[in-house]
């Protein structure tokens, strides 16, 4: 499944696909490859009979591109726009319809347009560890942290946080124990989901072992798809606009760009007489200032002579262990704006995210007042009172 999560109710899914004789293809097999966009993944979907209308969301663009959905005997090509959806059926085994809809990540711009002119303000906190923290109600009654992730999608609550710290969690009886366990795959419903002004009304909630640190959960850049969302450090505010602010005096402006749905942009590493101009994705969940991928690096021969300032091991959620060396970059150029002396960690293995990305940590990144331009696609960077600081290597 792709990062948006759709539910329709069954009796507008038979109205939707009755109003007109939809495509069919076959299948003798659940698993289904997609190739989206020229990016083939084998192992992308499975067919499943208790989604009423499966919705695969194609990856973000604004460009017009092609999605291929193949069975093990069939297959069916379709053109995305943005804002455009394809309805057809799969069926499996000449018996079991599988109702399926391919979605542009972009909303249709009947939906963004009828953004109000209002404001939200919602009040954050840096913690020790660069994350932004945000207090958050959930139906009233629950608080939680969570924090503003620009690496991720949706809304997630740590399972630690839904059994302990909220009323959503639905328990059943386990035969093979005897007792009682959790049951997250069926949790209450979140009516309301209140972030300083900001009020989001029926949120999906998808349970998560992974968050940056003492988090409840974390909420990801495509809740403010249409939207520019301003990260304020100096008054510690996340500002979310319906229009692009006027007062931009002493920002520079370039181009946000997206790779698997994850806004990224470009930085320039300038070692003596050469230069490295990457990709960045925007981790504001990660105390590191620049994490790199170790292909990229062993590609552009980036490290040679560089000081090597540490090295570890780290662990993820998950267990797997990646060894790191830290080494200090002398000059570091985002949006033209200088960065000297920059702790820079080397991934010593694959990258965690499957594809070749480069990150900037909150260590660097808060450095600046920001605007995310998500309707128009640019980004917006000022420095702010934290460019000083030091750095936490």
């Amino acid at each position: 499944m792709k990062y948006i999560f759709l539910f329709v109710p069954f009796l507008l899914i038979q109205s939707v696909f009755a109003q007109s004789k939809l495509p069919v293809i076959k299948a003798t097999s659940k698993n289904v490859a997609i190739n989206d966009g020229g990016h083939l993944d084998k192992n992308a979907w499975s067919l499943n009979p208790k989604i009423k209308l499966d919705v695969f969301t194609a990856d973000r663009t604004r460009k017009t591109k092609w999605v291929t959905f193949y069975t093990d005997i069939d297959s069916i090509r379709v053109k995305v726009k943005p804002g455009t959806k394809y309805n057809f059926v799969v069926i499996l085994n000449g018996r079991d319809s599988f109702y399926t809809q391919i979605a542009s990540a972009i909303p249709p711009a009947s939906l963004l347009s009828n953004t109000t002119a209002k404001q939200d303000t919602i009040p954050f906190t840096l913690t020790a560890y660069n994350a932004i923290q945000v207090t958050s109600v959930i139906n009233n009654t629950d608080t939680l942290n969570l924090h503003f992730d620009l690496t991720s999608f949706d809304f997630h609550l740590t399972k630690d946080a839904i059994s302990k710290k909220t009323k959503l969690l639905s328990n059943q009886p386990d035969a093979l124990v005897g007792k009682t366990t959790p049951n997250y795959n069926n949790l209450n419903k979140v009516f309301k989901l209140q972030m300083g002004t900001l009020v989001l009304n029926n949120p999906e909630v998808i349970p998560t072992v992974i968050t940056a640190h003492d988090m409840d959960g974390r909420f990801g850049w495509n809740l403010f798809e249409g939207k520019q969302v301003e990260i304020d450090y100096d008054h510690s505010l996340l500002i979310i606009h319906s229009k692009l602010p006027k007062a931009l005096k002493g920002y520079v402006k370039s181009k946000l760009d997206f790779t698997h749905s994850y806004a990224y942009i470009k930085g320039t590493f300038e070692i003596a007489d050469k230069k490295f101009t990457g990709n960045f994705l925007m981790d504001i969940g990660s105390e590191q200032a620049l994490i790199l991928d170790s292909t990229w690096v062993g590609r552009q021969g980036f490290s040679k002579g560089l000081k090597v300032i540490k090295t570890s091991v780290l662990h993820d959620p998950r267990g797997v262990k990646y060894e790191t060396r830290t080494v200090l970059s002398p000059v570091f150029k985002l949006n033209g704006f200088g960065l000297t002396n920059i702790p820079t960690l080397i991934l010593g293995s694959k990258n965690p995210s499957g594809f070749e990305i480069n990150y900037l940590g909150n260590d660097l990144f808060k450095r600046f007042n920001i605007i995310l331009d998500f309707k128009n696609d640019y980004i917006y960077l000022k420095p702010n009172k934290l460019t000083s600081l030091k750095y936490r290597a």
